[in-house]
This record gives structure tokens, C-alpha cells and sequence, in this order.
């Protein structure tokens, strides 16, 4: 009697929910896939069910469910880059309409408050959306886990995106003296009250994000920031080398290959240039620079780059 109780009251439940759960997802893609066609406004369906509306009546299974939330969130901003005929633009990301990024994010935490990885993503991707939301999600990590200094660090990483230097100082000393944190958040602290804007800076932040990763989506935006970086330095100091050569023979050179001796001669903060089997300057992601003779500048291939196309 004991036993056909505890499958009829516990084993049958958990197994329906998980199973609903399993069948949301494609039940929703065939959905989607025989909607009309509509304004990109009405492209995302609000959620169906939130976190906090089914919390405590899931039988235990709070914690499966949240990941659910969480796997989502990255398909859901997965498929909107994939979907997207603009550039991407890793700065604002407003362009994409990702309006259902923080309402998964935030279910996935309410259903596991102690879960931290999308709130590691939400302070990597929202600040591009919305700063406001990226700051409250952050916040509320904070709340949940006091002891998790690497939630101040991303909250410091929020502030500094913003500009707000001195509360990205205030935020990364605060998180410095939690135990076990890494003494970069002290060297942070600082670096915010002196030369919070810099390349320098920036390189820091990326770089740890990228050397702690918790997962894979967290790291390949670190990855991708820091090819950005590495390529405003290498054009900073091509287009130099570009215009000492208009100055010395009153036009600009005709190729690249014209210049590479002389950049050799460039120390950069983050490794030589690279050139690629015929012997091209090539941007970080091994795609070969091109040359803009109209204004004597270095300019990306749009075409085939991966680098994120940024102008700054």
C-alpha cells in the first residue's frame, strides 16, 4: 500500500512535470514556426509560466526547472544573433528585441536563488539591453549569495560599463573583502579611481572573465570583448604607420604589405600582429585586414570577419 502511495502521490507527479517541461519546448517552436508573420515588436510571446508563479509546487524539482529557464535564455539569445541580418554589436544589443532575456533570467533565480550562473550571464549581456534590469538581477544575486564576492565583481563590471566609476569602485572594494576573493578586486578598486576608462582597464576585466569562466557562453563574450580590444590597439597603430607613409611619399601606400616592416617594430599590449600563410595582416579572428586608400585607414572585411563590429 506504502509503495503504490508513493508513486501515485510523488513518483507520478514529478514524472508529468518533468515531461511537460520536455514537451514545452518543441510544442512552442511548432507553434511559433505556423505563426503569421508579424512586426518585429510581436515577435516574442510572453512567458508562459514564470518562476515565481510555480515555485513550491514543483515537488523538488525547482532546481531542473530553473536550468531549463537558464538553457533557454541562451537558446534565446542564440537564435536571435543567428536570426539578426545587422551587424552584431556587442555594446547594445537593443537591436535584437531580446524583451524575454530578463524575465527567464529572473525565473530561472527565483526557482534557484542560489543558482549563479545566469547571473553571471545576465551581468555579461543585459548592461547591453538594459542597465537597470543587469543592476536589479545582480542585486538580487547579491541578496541571495552574500558570501559570492564574484557577484560584486559583476556588479562592479555593470557600474563600469555604465561609467559610474566611482560606485564600480565602491562595489569592487566591498566585494574585496569578502573571504576568498581574488585579489583583482582590490587592484579593480583602484584601477576605477585612476584610469577607469582605460584599454588598460578594460583588458583586466575581460581577461579574469575570461580566465574564470563558469561556462561557455560567459567566456566567449570575454573572448570576443578582448578581440575587440586587441583590434582598436592594432588599428590604432596601423593607421599611424599609414600616415607616416603619406607623409614621407604624399600618397598612401598601395597595399598593406607596404607597412609591415614597420609595424614591427610596435610593442602591443596583448601580443604582436599576426599574419596568415601568404603573408597578410590579419585582425584577431584570422581574417585579413583591408585597406581603405580613400581615407589611408586599416578597415575590417565585414564580409567575413567574426570580429564585433565596433567603431569606438
Amino acid at each position: 500500500m506504502r509503495k503504490r502511495s508513493l508513486v501515485t502521490d510523488v513518483v507520478l507527479p514529478v514524472v508529468i512535470i518533468i515531461a511537460g517541461f520536455a514537451v514545452l519546448s518543441p510544442l512552442s517552436d511548432l507553434v511559433a514556426s505556423r505563426r503569421p508573420q508579424l512586426p518585429e515588436s510581436y515577435n516574442d510571446t510572453d512567458l508562459f509560466v514564470k518562476g515565481r508563479d510555480i515555485k513550491g509546487f514543483l515537488l523538488g524539482t525547482d532546481s531542473l526547472v530553473a536550468d531549463w529557464y537558464w538553457m533557454r535564455s541562451l537558446q534565446y539569445i542564440g537564435n536571435k544573433l543567428v536570426n539578426s541580418t545587422e551587424d552584431v554589436r556587442l555594446d547594445d544589443l537593443r537591436y535584437l528585441n531580446p524583451r524575454l532575456l530578463y524575465p527567464m533570467l529572473d525565473s530561472a533565480t527565483d526557482l534557484d536563488p542560489h543558482f549563479i550562473a545566469p547571473y553571471t550571464y545576465g551581468a555579461m549581456v543585459l548592461p547591453a539591453i538594459d542597465a537597470d534590469q543587469a543592476i536589479t538581477l545582480t542585486k538580487k544575486g547579491i541578496a541571495n549569495n552574500p558570501k559570492e564576492w564574484r557577484l560584486y565583481q559583476h556588479l562592479g563590471y555593470i557600474y563600469w560599463r555604465a561609467k559610474e566609476y566611482p560606485q564600480a569602485a565602491e562595489t569592487y572594494d566591498i566585494g574585496s573583502k569578502i573571504d576568498g576573493a581574488a585579489p583583482f578586486m582590490k587592484m579593480m578598486a583602484a584601477s576605477m579611481r585612476t584610469e577607469g576608462g582605460s584599454r588598460t582597464t578594460a583588458r583586466a576585466i575581460y581577461q579574469e572573465m575570461y580566465d574564470n569562466a563558469p561556462d561557455e557562453a560567459v567566456k566567449k563574450t570575454a573572448e570576443s570583448r578582448l578581440q575587440e580590444l586587441k583590434w582598436f590597439d592594432e588599428r590604432d597603430a596601423i593607421d599611424e604607420k599609414l600616415a607616416d607613409a603619406k607623409a614621407r611619399t604624399g600618397e598612401c601606400p598601395q597595399r598593406l604589405g607596404e607597412i609591415t616592416s614597420a609595424l614591427l617594430t610596435v610593442t602591443l599590449p596583448d601580443g604582436d600582429f599576426s599574419v596568415n600563410a601568404h603573408g597578410d595582416l590579419v585582425d584577431p579572428t584570422g581574417t585579413p585586414y583591408l585597406l581603405d586608400r580613400t581615407e589611408c585607414r586599416v578597415a575590417i572585411d565585414r564580409k567575413t570577419s567574426k570580429l564585433p563590429l565596433e567603431t569606438k
